[in-house]
């Protein structure tokens, strides 16, 4: 279940006689012109997005106008390459790029995009001409700073302008990269490694690259998941979607100029790690255990994965921006290998919890996405695996040991067979709808329903977070308006929207064409799923997630369909939220989460960032202090030997960054969320046994 948000790349510095070039300063030969069928497969486009897209936006001067922000924004979201007369210049073309595209004209968007290239051209050029005599002389005892989001800022007005605004990011590079200890000339020979690398990949452009991205500002407009695939992404996107793939497992996306993990895949290389996070930002990649590292900042996507992709067997390092630190670097070794079935199945496993009075065993079944394997069932393999058809193994097995209910942990589970997201409902309630499907003519689909008596009839949980989306969102979504059981933990993705592909002449559409609700009729898009009992937030939602997203679908909802109720859990869950509350409020670990989050969302907020490198200095000596004040305050409530140093404690974290091999066991231990899910299971069972249960379609 793929959902990215794009956005180009590419930094740049300082500016100086090279900008004086004209518009017209590149050659004519070096500009890119659209290809013959581009026209043709524009018009295409636009007619398919017309007519199948579930958002009936309609070509027009507004749509017009949203593309000439999108496709100007993805080009240079940061403001620093076009110039204020260049966007003058190319605003009277703002309504009328729905009539070129319905005529099959894309010759504007190329018009843009060499005018940002031959921008970014004469930027770089500049760089590598004033890194040649050495870094320049900057002042870091001087007191100014860079804005970090240029979102709302203006684009610069003159030379001068655009002079001091990339002095200050080329000054910016150096003091990051001082502030990781390496020498003037280390500092030097990276970044003319680097801009020589853009400068080449920005001569490797071709017509496909600059249509793909004119495209895509098109595509955007409806939904953020929504795309145009060109030829040779089409080739990398099947190659992600395959089983056989073989790298770390990890979605990546652009961000500005830096490659940034969205997120991992479960079971996967880089996953198993537990030491890649998403949001982290990848700066440089270095293969087998001691390869140089290749600096990666300002590469295109595509280049970036096949630096990372590779054998099974093989070793990648990464080295990261960890996101909420502060800002220094990590290097993560990993073993390439397979994303194997077997890495993805559910698996199980039995804790002792008790609510104050007694003592209860709960079984916990961990289910990292809902997967089939497609070949098997096509060929009529009696044995083929399935979600649905390990959990009931699993439920099996369970009840046999005796346990007294169920946690089922979807946290971290992007999705995946909508087909298995309904059989899994089947075996926890009895015959009843699972989910609504909306398409684009408004059609309204009731057919994926649970068609047997529920096999698993006792207590449940679900537990969520926001990388649950999509499939887990319409199990946990069912399981939580049938009242079947406890939902946990926080709000979901929110993606509740079904994508098709399109086939084009060249390339193909990936498109989005219908909508799921609840059997409730809320929509799980947007909004996702709330839970009954909020955990600490791990995920800043503001950054991850549907909501995430400028041009989203929005959360609506239709007729809700008749469905059973099972539990009254209405009046069981202020008890359990009191108690919940009172556990975790001098509970270390969660302690520890709160303030963790807390100083991530404070650093997300920054506005601007320090060029004086004594303030750089203190406000990391400050950060990695309190820090390790929190981390040891923790062990110290837990019993555990504190750190002596921030260096030591990371030096700790660093280590065994390899992933072993076989499966991940389910353990408690660094696992609090899990934990106290547990505990509130226990609470629950408790709470059951003592309350009037509402009338029940079936009998626990």
């Amino acid at each position: 279940m793929l959902s990215n948000r794009t956005a180009t790349l590419f930094s740049g510095l300082t500016l100086s006689l090279l900008m004086l070039v004209s518009p017209a300063g590149l050659a004519e030969t070096e500009k890119l012109k659209p290809e013959e069928d581009q026209g043709n497969t524009a018009r295409e486009i636009v007619s398919k997005l017309e007519m199948l897209h579930y958002n009936k936006l309609k070509v027009s001067d507004e749509m017009s106008a949203g593309l000439w922000d999108e496709y100007i924004d993805s080009l240079d979201p940061t403001k620093s390459y076009f110039l204020a007369s260049d966007i003058n210049e190319f605003r009277q073309w703002r309504t009328e790029l729905d009539d070129d595209l319905k005529a099959g004209n894309v010759d504007r968007g190329f018009e843009i995009y060499n005018r940002y290239r031959m921008r970014m051209s004469d930027r770089l050029n500049n760089i590598l001409s004033q890194l040649d005599k050495g870094l320049p002389d900057f002042d870091f005892t001087k007191d100014e700073s860079m804005a970090l989001d240029r979102e709302d800022s203006e684009w610069p007005q003159s030379i001068s302008a655009a002079d001091d605004l990339w002095r200050k990011r080329l000054k910016s590079s150096v003091l990051n990269l001082r502030l990781t200890e390496k020498t003037d000339e280390e500092i030097r020979d990276l970044l003319v490694r680097r801009y020589k690398g853009q400068l080449k990949r920005l001569g490797q452009q071709n017509s496909d690259d600059v249509f793909e991205l004119y495209m895509n500002s098109l595509t955007k407009l409806y939904d953020p998941h929504s795309n145009y695939l060109s030829p040779r992404t089409l080739e990398n996107f099947n190659m992600s979607m395959s089983l056989s793939l073989e790298g770390i497992g990890a979605v990546l996306q652009m961000e500005d100029e830096y490659t940034k993990v969205a997120r991992l895949v479960a079971g996967g290389p880089a996953d198993r790690t537990g030491k890649v996070k998403p949001n982290d930002k990848i700066v440089a990649v270095g293969q087998d255990k001691e390869g140089e590292m290749v600096d990666v900042v300002g590469w295109r996507l595509d280049d970036v994965v096949d630096l990372i992709r590779g054998s099974a067997g093989t070793y990648v390092r990464l080295e990261t921006i960890p996101t909420g630190g502060d800002g220094s670097h990590r290097t993560i070794t990993i073993k390439r290998s397979k994303v194997k079935l077997e890495d993805q199945a559910a698996k199980k496993a039995t804790f002792e919890f008790s609510d104050g009075e007694k003592n209860y065993k709960i079984g916990v079944i961990n289910l990292p996405t809902f997967y089939i394997d497609f070949e098997a069932y096509r060929r009529r393999d009696p044995n083929y695996k399935s979600t649905t058809r390990d959990v009931a193994r699993l439920l099996d097995e369970l009840k046999e040991e005796g346990v007294d209910g169920i946690i089922l942990d979807l946290r971290n589970n992007g999705g995946g067979s909508l087909q298995e997201a309904t059989m899994l409902t089947d075996l926890f309630i009895d015959q009843g709808p699972v989910v609504q499907i909306r398409h684009a003519n408004e059609q309204i689909s009731r057919h994926n329903r649970s068609r047997s008596r529920a096999m698993y009839r006792g207590p449940l949980m679900v537990l969520i977070n926001r990388l649950s989306a999509s499939a887990s969102e319409i199990f946990a979504g069912a399981i939580q308006d049938y009242n079947r059981g406890l939902v946990v933990g926080n709000q979901s993705f929110g993606k509740g929207t079904v994508q098709t592909m399109a086939p084009l002449k060249e390339g193909q559409l990936k498109i989005t064409q219908s909508k799921f609700y609840r059997v409730s009729g809320d929509s799980t898009q947007h909004a996702g799923v709330k839970p009954d009992i909020d955990m600490p937030q791990l995920i800043d939602s503001d950054e991850v997630g549907e909501s995430a997203y400028d041009t989203a679908l929005p959360w609506d909802r239709i007729h809700a369909v008749r469905h059973a109720k099972y539990f009254n859990l209405k009046d069981m869950i202020p008890d359990l939220v009191s108690k919940h509350e009172q556990r975790t409020a001098k509970d270390p670990d969660f302690i520890f989460l709160r303030e963790q989050f807390q100083i991530q969302r404070e650093r997300a907020d920054r506005k601007a960032v320090s060029l004086n490198e004594k303030t750089r200095n203190t406000e990391r000596e400050k950060l990695n202090e309190q820090l390790l004040v929190m981390e040891n305050n923790r062990r110290a409530a837990k019993g555990l030997e504190p750190y002596e140093s921030f260096e030591a404690m990371e030096e700790d974290e660093s280590e065994n960054t390899e992933p072993v091999g076989g499966p991940v066991e389910i353990t408690l231990e660094d696992d609090p969320v899990l934990n106290e899910a547990g505990y509130i299971m226990a609470d629950f069972l408790g709470l059951k046994g003592r309350k009037t249960r509402a009338p029940q379609v079936a009998n626990f």
